[in-house]
């Protein structure tokens, strides 16, 4: 490197920085200056490629890691102890030692934290080193690089299935047109293609200069479009990269929630400064008192070096400060390590659960949200989305309505349903491979099986152009994009899961899913392959095409030629949304073929073989606004401008030509709206096919509106979607579609163990009522003999009973009440002056179901349940339309389906099932929130009883801060003796068996509202704390009392009772013994007494020097500390017998449960389910013990004020 001034790097520097802060950015190619010096580079003031997410590094994390500490205030309060601690005046123990208890929690933090970072630091580095292909002018070819080392200023090929590097600007394809195709899914989580263009004017040829010239030219005037090619070959331009790229630029970190348990604790913990205070402020005047009833200054009170004594309010004064340092262990200081401890040790259990594994899209389940586990076992209302999340989002085709006439399409109902369905498919396939020589691709949108009346209508001669003009809507109307079967591209969700999935499994805090977010300028590539690439020459398992020869394909343009016509059974169609699929799978299975896609033409295959070459003049996006789609094209053999357009029926219906026109027209409008009412009735999600043809005049005149609405600088949007209703009008109905999106797998049985829970289910969707109905009732959130309430604009409240006062059970009982409301409706509700009226009817019910909602909606639903009645919430969605909703709630559950990424990134857990909700609520969310509350209670009854020891002791020592335990000791004792036990309590306990919370889902209702963490057991623990010590101190205190045995050799049995009595303690609470917990608190013990045995044999100087020793050959020491023991649990061994035996909780009873025989208790549960099935009203007077709450639920129901 040549040598520079400093003043010239400054310069230097400072240039770089306004070239990199421009707007507008001049590159230049680094080929002509490829292996010149550093300096000499055109580009080099632009930031490297390597990415970085780490928070610290090697030189400075011991500063940061401490900066981050420190805005913890619990971390600040006991600094400044220990830091007040060296002040003699008011010194309690040695200064040195009151820094070890700060010192180990800091320490242990900031391991935890350089681990975190080490993991990111791992997954920089995989990414950094992960291959890309860049042109050298050396090599005449492209020579593989390593992402870190690409530059601004290179040319990058991109292949198929490629992740691409940087940002890049794409300047030629191997498509003519210069079109290719991205896939954004780590970027943004969408799924659907998105179109690309190369940049215009860019002429490749065989001179490097050429392309230098040419390049920077366009650069300089050009616009810098985010643009990530994907055909087979593509010459991008390098001009972002690493933090400067979009994905990092927009990274806002992760989201904070805070747990209710969190919040709870942080109040106890308010509390516990209080007590401190109390018992500092008792201290501080017994000290007083004692300094003021002396006669005289007694002998110990050793004046200053200058005779002065200080006097007695002076003196207390300086001892409330001592007794802080003294007592400072009420405060928990190592509990919130200990919780991040328990949350990792949680998390890793649930991340490991195989029933929470979907094996057909090969997931696990992904908790991004390390501090929030515990809020799984309050949940109240889970408000979830209907379409992907419910449902399976696969659309099948199941009927349509053509002019009036409606095809029913029966054996493809048979096919999807019935015990007959496997061989029905069976049968199916056998008949495609005789006629085909081939299978059809795996996918439930192409499995159609032809309605035969309807194929003979197509071969009839009779309305052949309104049924090919139908057809051809399918198969136009669209944005599916058209490539060979042998070149489907990879879905993110399946193979970068594949890639880091070991990564994400090993790291309980998933910093690797936030890696991806911030680092997310991956953009997955696909690209149809030409005629010439046999399947043979791909690789298995989805990897990418032609590899090998990436290395020495040119950067000059390959020859084109004519590419022989694909055949159809080798396309392959990718779709925005799979109803757009069904709907293209559905015209090719009826001779209407979608052959190829550009920008300006659309390709049709006719059933006679002949093909359609369309004009597309332009598209009209859909947009929620508008609710549906159009495609302007030119016919090549009758040259009209048509106008094919698809949408929602009522936004379809309302745009026809007026009731003045034909009658045939009207009964065809009127028969489709009957038949589109009957398919809402059966879950049918239902499409209007229109058509509209333009004169030229009429065409041009609009066009010219349009590109001044393109060209428009303010009001764009607004001017584009005026322009598109201007053309949508005077419609002429074709008919409509019926498509049919499943159930996932056990749904309906999920809802009703989720309501079992005491869980409201809410549904919010943006169907039509009938169709969310339907739904309704097929996952069970609606029942038969629910009283369900439709509320409308029409009609704003009004009854519809269905099969209620039939079933003769149903006498003198208040029916199950549920509310269907739509988007109009619910905007009126929402209204202040109505708000609170809807929240108190909404409570009343047991499911809710709101149809023709917006995103928005959802939002405001969620925070108006959750603000209002003081609920924890749980939101599930699978689409973007869900992230608000997600967002909004306590707890955001993402499911990774077909509507791509964008809930699972914003969610705080992703699972790939709904059913995967039932464990991941009943069992884990219930084992986390009980395992966590009783080890927090556990927590500051540890720290209060051994405390108190203390506290006691000033009593018979004038307040004066002194203690009868060693120092050390007393600091082993929380941070060895006693921190691992509650750590293994909190990781491992389980009050019932997995079995026993899925077979009883009541149990759950046991943590909703206060839960086992409240007011009253927090106090309670704290009393007992309080009593433990009172008999550790004075039972001791008046068997020693008179002999002469020093400070030290009274205090040893203390601290032994103490240890006892709050191991024992916790077995007492410990529910599920395991090896691991033996071991621990057994380990405890053992290391206590070696530790102590050690201490007092090493240091010769120690004034508790062979205490322990001697106390262990004398019998009064086992037996004051066997009686103390069992006195000081006795009250609360007393308590949990008479607790489990007189006044039982379903958790009680559920853990006798457990002690059966597998098949007695299973046939227990069955029996008892099923009787509570038969009499719901009468639990009460069943064997077993009733649910929590149950009655007061049905006393809430009863009480419905409408």
């Amino acid at each position: 490197m040549p040598w520079m001034s400093p003043l010239a790097r400054i310069r230097d520097a400072l240039a770089g920085q306004r070239a990199r802060d421009k707007d507008l950015r001049n590159l230049v190619s680094n080929l002509p200056y490829e292996g010149l010096d550093k300096w000499k580079q055109p580009n080099r003031h632009f930031r490297n490629n390597g990415i970085k997410t780490t928070k610290y590094s090697v030189l400075f994390f011991i500063p940061m890691n401490l900066f981050e500490q420190f805005h913890r205030l619990a971390n600040l309060y006991f600094v400044g102890l220990a830091i007040l601690n060296f002040v003699p005046v008011v010194q309690a123990f040695e200064p040195e030692v009151a820094l070890i208890p700060i010192c180990v929690i800091l320490a242990l933090t900031a391991i935890k934290d350089a681990w975190e970072d080490f993991r990111r630091y791992k997954s920089d580095k995989k990414l950094n080193r992960l291959p890309c292909f860049v042109y050298s002018s050396k090599e005449k070819c492209f020579v593989e690089k390593r992402w870190k080392d690409v530059r601004v200023g290179d040319f990058v090929k991109v292949e198929s299935n490629d992740i691409v590097p940087a940002d890049l600007l794409l300047l030629y394809t191997s498509d003519p047109n210069g079109v290719c195709h991205i896939e954004t899914a780590n970027l943004d989580g969408e799924t659907n293609l998105k179109q690309r263009r190369a940049v215009p004017g860019v002429c490749i040829t065989v001179s490097n200069t050429d392309i230098l010239l040419i390049i920077h030219a366009v650069i300089r005037t050009g616009c810098l479009g985010f643009s990530h090619p994907d055909l087979v070959l593509k010459q991008h331009l390098v001009y972002l990269k690493g933090h400067e790229t979009k994905a990092m630029l927009n990274n806002n970190g992760p989201r904070y929630k805070r747990s209710r348990l969190e919040r709870r604790l942080n109040i106890d913990v308010i509390f516990c400064i209080l007590l401190l205070f109390t018992m500092c402020i008792i201290g501080s005047l017994g000290h007083y008192l004692w300094l003021e009833s002396m006669p005289s200054v007694p002998l110990y009170l050793v004046p200053q070096t200058d005779g002065h004594l200080d006097t007695p309010s002076l003196s207390s004064f300086y001892k409330f400060f001592s007794m802080i340092i003294l007592l400072q262990v009420l405060i928990p200081i190592s509990l919130y390590v200990s919780i991040e401890l328990v949350k990792i040790g949680q998390i890793y259990f649930i991340t490991n659960d195989l029933d929470l594994y979907d094996e057909e899209t090969d997931a696990t389940i992904q908790c991004k949200a390390l501090n929030i586990t515990e809020d799984l076992g309050q949940i109240q209302y889970i408000f979830s989305d209907k379409t992907g999340t419910l449902t399976e989002n696969k659309m099948v085709f199941r009927r349509c309505s053509i002019m009036g006439r409606e095809y029913p399409h029966k054996e493809n109902g048979m096919f999807l349903c019935g015990p007959k369905r496997a061989l029905k498919m069976y049968i199916y396939k056998i008949k495609i491979l005789m006629f085909t020589k081939s299978l059809p691709p795996n996918q439930q949108e192409t499995e159609v099986i032809l309605d035969q009346k309807l194929l003979r209508q197509i071969r009839g001669t009779e309305k052949i152009d309104a049924y090919q003009d139908f057809f051809l809507a399918l198969a136009i109307c669209n944005t599916v994009v058209v490539s060979m079967a042998t070149a489907k591209r990879l879905r993110v969700s399946a193979r970068l899961t594949a890639e880091f999935q070991q990564t994400n499994q090993s790291n309980p805090l998933d910093t690797l899913s936030s890696l991806v977010r911030r680092a997310g300028s991956w953009t997955r590539l696909r690209a149809p392959i030409t005629s010439e690439t046999s399947a043979n020459d791909l690789t298995t398992q989805g990897q990418s095409v032609n590899q090998t020869g990436g290395q020495t394909c040119s950067l000059h343009v390959p020859p084109q030629g004519t590419a022989p016509a694909v055949p159809a059974g080798k396309l392959c169609y990718e779709a925005e949304s799979p109803d757009e699929a069904a709907l293209v799978h559905t015209a090719k299975a009826y001779g209407f073929v979608l052959m190829s896609r550009t920008p300006d033409s659309v390709t049709v295959q006719l059933p006679s073989g002949a093909q359609l070459r369309f004009e597309v003049l332009d598209t009209l996006s859909f947009d929620s606004n508008r609710k549906r789609m159009s495609v302007l094209v030119r016919h090549p053999i009758s040259k009209q401008c048509i106008l094919y357009t698809k949408g929602a029926d009522y936004a379809i219906m309302e745009l026809l030509e007026t009731p003045y026109g034909e009658k045939q027209q009207k009964a065809i409008a009127s028969d489709t709206q009957q038949h589109l009412d009957c398919y809402a009735k059966e879950g049918l999600r239902t499409l209007c096919i229109a058509k509209k043809v333009l004169c030229d005049g009429e065409y041009e005149s609009w066009a010219v509106q349009r590109q001044h609405a393109l060209a428009a600088m303010d009001n764009r949007e607004q001017l584009i979607m005026d322009s598109a209703v201007q053309i949508e009008t005077n419609l002429c109905l074709l008919g409509a579609t019926g498509v049919e999106d499943r159930l996932q797998d056990s749904v309906p049985d999920t809802v009703m163990t989720l309501r079992e829970a005491g869980i409201q289910v809410w549904v919010l969707t943006g169907d039509k009522p009938e169709t969310a109905v339907n739904i309704g009732y097929a996952c069970r959130l609606l029942e038969q003999d629910d009283l369900v309430i439709n509320m409308s604009c029409k009609n704003l409240c009004y009854w519809e009973k269905q099969s209620c006062s039939a079933d003769p059970r149903n006498v003198d009982t208040t029916p199950d009440i549920s509310l269907v409301i739509d988007g109009r409706t619910l905007t009126m509700l929402m209204s202040p002056d109505l708000r609170d009226r809807f929240v108190d009817l909404a409570r009343h019910c047991r499911s809710v179901l709101c149809c023709r909602v917006t995103p928005l909606q959802k939002s405001e639903v969620v925070k108006l349940i959750r603000e209002k009645l003081k609920v924890m919430t749980l939101a599930v969605g699978d689409g973007a339309n869900d992230v608000n909703m997600i967002q909004a709630a306590d707890i955001g559950v993402g499911i990774s389906g077909q509507e791509g990424m964008q809930a699972v990134m914003a969610s705080d857990f992703a699972i790939s099932r709904f059913k995967h909700l039932k464990k991941l609520l009943l069992v884990h969310g219930h084992w986390c929130y009980s395992r966590l509350a009783n080890m927090i209670i556990y927590f500051f009854y540890k720290n209060a009883a051994n405390v108190n020891l203390l506290f006691w002791y000033q009593f018979f020592c004038g307040f004066t801060a002194n203690a009868m335990i060693d120092h050390w000791l007393m600091i082993f004792f929380n941070l060895l003796f006693t921190s691992v036990p509650p750590i293994m309590f909190g990781i491992m306990d389980k009050d019932v068996s997995a079995e026993m919370l899925l077979g009883l889902p009541e149990l759950y209702r046991t943590g909703q509202g206060k839960g086992e963490y409240s007011f009253f057991t927090f106090w309670i623990s704290m009393l007992d704390a309080f009593y433990q010590s009172l008999v550790a101190f004075f039972i001791p205190y008046f068997t020693y009392r008179g002999s002469d045995i020093d400070i030290y050799a009274f205090g040893t049995p203390l601290n032994t009772i103490s240890l006892f009595t709050i191991l024992l303690h916790l077995s007492i609470e410990i529910k599920a013994w395991t090896i691991v917990h033996v071991f621990i608190i057994l380990g405890s013990v053992t290391l206590y007494f070696i530790v102590t045995l050690a201490y007092g044999v090493r240091y010769l100087n120690y004034s508790g020097y062979w205490t322990l020793q001697a106390q262990m050959v004398d019998p009064m020491f086992y037996l004051v500390c066997l009686i103390s023991t069992v006195i000081a649990l006795l009250p609360r061994y007393l308590f949990h017998v008479l607790k489990n035996s007189i006044t039982c909780s379903p958790i009680v009873e559920a853990r006798h449960l457990d002690t059966l025989e597998p098949s007695t208790r299973d046939q227990w549960i069955k029996e008892w389910r099923s009787f509570r099935g038969r009499v719901q009203d009468k639990t009460s007077d069943v064997s077993v013990p009733p649910s929590p709450s149950l009655e007061n639920l049905q006393d809430d129901t009863k009480q419905v004020k409408l």
